[in-house]
């Protein structure tokens, strides 16, 4: 039989290595539902039934694009292998094509030995229903001179594209991405999926605050709880690109492709003979139940890797709201003191406690305690949190430096760019007054390194919060070659090693909030701080789509002051505790302002989150669909528990509506066949929110409801209309 088939969280990967494909290599008959087993006699008719008609005016034969799709497969689009020797283009004709299954997994190779090329491809298909997709590219042709560079000789390849895909069926009629900017990230955007491709690049060096973070195509209006959907996340954190492409003229089952993978610059990756290039791993999920569905799977799969932290959240406090620049120690032990009288369990000193960092105008880059500042070193401060029972976390950025500092007077060769530090006017454009640490230069990472260490060990730190905050701008690495990618691996070597080192280190990935969100730097890291906005109404929108990829525990999400520092709003303390609960939980801002009155509320708060932080990050995420439909209003988005037992869902007010009342408000995700207990948790102790009404809803009135799950699920109960920056939190138990 010429037909492997991958299974997994009711879906499955068909693949012919009959190689119908033009190029010779594999296709992918199948992508989808799982659609049960074949016999020889299945898999001959299925393979069969998958070619379309030769229309006019095309190529003579009917073909299928292949895994790594080019232009012998018929395929006009963006090319899945591209590059060049010295010029001369590059067009395998794959053969010795071999298909290695093993459980969960096909392992596909072939070679050309006419074009010098040979490709491993490895397919993965979890119980969470999430394919992964990496290919391997060496380049096979003899060194025939030691006279000649290998570019001269020809010999040496340049790889332009080596991307993921996989075919998506004439069904899906629309797309979806995400967008954004600073302090605003991750806002969906969607259209008809036209002929022609989408194609969403990122440039910037780093993940990016607009990048897509997930593409998702699907039946016509498909949204949360609805439609079938095909979704695909480059993990990645340097240059990408997210894409689904369809053309006109696609014949046979397929309308086009989806999928992804390292965005590179020219001449970036060079490979002499002998040399190879694994690309970055790229994830597919496809669902039958709308974007929960995707979500249930990447969260799945996300929480059954090795990396991801086991343990409970600690709810913590970042004194960056609450001091800046200003590093007092009486008054940093003063928030440390509030902080454990009120529950917190784990204290992060932000920036500010190192060199001549006063501001944020010099000194990063000086990884070294500041003596004016910390005359006794960081150990009053370490040692009083830990006597409180927290933990001690310590703000670092390693990945960038400024002129004005020690480390860039004495090495201004260390700069990711084509000049020096010393040649200003050929620098690239400055951001935030700071340029990128050249981490390909082994003495440049071997430094940072031995800092990181240090101070890990010195304190006894158990937590980092990494920060990574400008784009990658004519980024030239050390060996002069175009560097974002030799520049994240070696970001990713920085933080296996230092890991390595300590084992138990938990380290966030920062990047001016929400700039490095993705599974590859997810994989050495334990958490994302998803925007540098702590408006909580902001928030709202921006944490119901970071949970499209990421589970509520990776993502920090802390109560900050009464007035936004980025937006100015002013909201209320019951609606920032209530954005916050359901995620990576924390505050960030100085409680020895607050009176008895909030400390007791943030007690509350803190107390309610450590009771149900099983649920809330073990849980399946659930949203309604207002939201999905860009509707202003109310919504509602929840956490249930795997045997569905139990749930915790949030409604919120998002914005006035024309309706004086929501009506019914359905509750996703619970078994029909049980009852539930449906009442209100007072998160604050504030009790209901006030707003435009005068009786609430009986059942709210009463103060909790007993009903059948098919009613809550079909039907829903009236719900307490409330303003912008308003909600309610509501326990659910079978």
């Amino acid at each position: 039989m010429s037909l492997h088939v991958l299974r997994g969280g009711g879906a499955a990967l068909v693949v012919d290595d009959a190689a119908v494909g033009g190029s010779g290599y594999p296709v992918v008959l199948h992508w989808g539902r799982d659609v049960g087993t074949f016999d020889d006699a299945d898999a001959a008719a299925f393979a069969l039934a998958s070619m379309g008609a030769v229309v006019a005016n095309q190529p003579d034969t009917a073909g299928l694009p292949s895994l790594l799709p080019v232009e012998a497969d018929q395929w006009r689009g963006r090319p899945g292998l591209s590059g060049h020797r010295a010029g001369a283009a590059v067009h395998p004709r794959w053969r010795d094509v071999a298909v290695v299954p093993t459980e969960g997994q096909l392992r596909l190779s072939a070679a050309d030995p006419t074009a010098g090329l040979s490709v491993t491809t490895v397919l993965r298909l979890d119980a969470a229903g999430v394919l992964t997709i990496e290919h391997i590219l060496t380049n096979t042709a003899p060194n025939r001179t030691t006279q000649t560079s290998t570019a001269e000789s020809g010999e040496g390849l340049d790889v332009s594209t080596l991307l993921a895909y996989l075919p998506v069926p004439h069904e899906a009629g629309e797309v979806l991405d995400l967008t954004g900017r600073w302090s605003r990230e991750r806002s969906p955007q969607r259209s008809v999926w036209w002929h022609g491709g989408r194609v969403r690049e990122s440039r910037r060096g780093r993940t990016g605050h607009e990048a897509t973070l997930v593409m998702a195509v699907g039946s016509p209006g498909f949204g949360f709880r609805c439609g079938e959907v095909w979704a695909t996340h480059v993990g990645w954190s340097g240059d990408h690109v997210h894409l689904a492409e369809r053309h006109a003229d696609s014949a046979g089952p397929y309308a086009g492709l989806l999928g992804g993978g390292e965005l590179l610059r020219p001449g970036e990756v060079h490979l002499s003979p002998g040399e190879s290039y694994t690309t970055p791993t790229v994830y597919f999920a496809w669902s039958d139940t709308g974007l929960d569905g995707i979500s249930a799977a990447f969260h799945s799969h996300i929480r059954a890797r090795d990396s991801h932290p086991r343990r409970p959240r600690p709810v913590t406090l970042n004194v960056w709201e609450a001091v800046y620049f200003d590093h007092r120690l009486d008054r940093l032990l003063a928030i440390a003191e509030a902080a454990a009288a009120v529950g917190v369990e784990r204290l992060v000193l932000d920036d500010g406690w190192f060199g001549a960092r006063r501001d944020d105008h010099r000194g990063l880059g000086d990884w070294y305690v500041s003596t004016e500042v910390w005359p006794d070193g960081l150990h009053p401060l370490v040692d009083r949190v830990t006597e409180l029972g927290m933990e001690f976390g310590l703000w670092v950025e390693p990945e960038m430096v400024q002129s004005d500092s020690d480390i860039a007077r004495a090495h201004p060769d260390w700069v990711l760019a084509a000049a020096r530090l010393d040649e200003p006017e050929r620098l690239p454009p400055p951001s935030r007054r700071q340029q990128v640490f050249d981490l390909t230069n082994p003495e440049a990472w071997a430094y940072l390194l031995q800092r990181l260490d240090a101070l890990v060990a010195e304190y006894r730190i158990p937590y980092l919060k990494w920060d990574h905050n400008r784009d990658l701008l004519e980024a030239v690495g050390s060996d002069g070659r175009a560097g974002v990618h030799a520049q994240t691996l070696a970001v990713y070597a920085l933080l296996d090693e230092l890991k390595a080192r300590h084992p138990g280190l938990e380290i966030e990935s920062c990047s001016s909030g929400g700039g490095r969100v993705d599974l590859g730097v997810l994989a050495r890291t334990d958490r994302v701080w998803a925007s540098d906005c702590n408006d909580a109404l902001e928030r709202q929108l921006i944490q119901r789509w970071t949970q499209l990829l990421l589970p509520p525990e990776l993502i920090g999400s802390h109560i900050g002051p009464p007035r936004s520092h980025t937006t100015a709003r002013v909201i209320d303390l019951p609606f920032r505790a209530l954005t916050s609960f359901f995620n990576h939980a924390g505050l960030e801002w100085d409680i020895t302002e607050c009176d008895e009155a909030d400390l007791a509320r943030v007690r509350r708060w803190i107390q309610l989150h450590k009771r149900h932080r099983s649920l809330l990050h073990n849980g399946v995420t659930v949203r309604s669909d207002d939201a999905a439909a860009g509707s202003e209003g109310s919504t509602l988005h929840g956490v249930v528990a795997p045997d569905r037992s139990e749930a915790l869902y949030a409604w919120i007010g998002l914005a006035t509506s024309a309706d004086a009342a929501p009506g019914r408000v359905r509750f996703p995700g619970l078994d029909p066949e049980r009852r539930y207990r449906v009442e209100v948790l007072d998160l604050t102790g504030d009790g209901l929110p006030p707003g435009m009404w005068q009786v609430p809803p009986r059942w709210l009135a009463d103060g909790a409801v007993e009903l059948p799950g098919a009613v809550l699920v079909s039907l829903g109960l009236p719900m307490l209309p409330v303003h912008p920056m308003q909600g309610l939190l509501l326990h659910v138990r079978s």
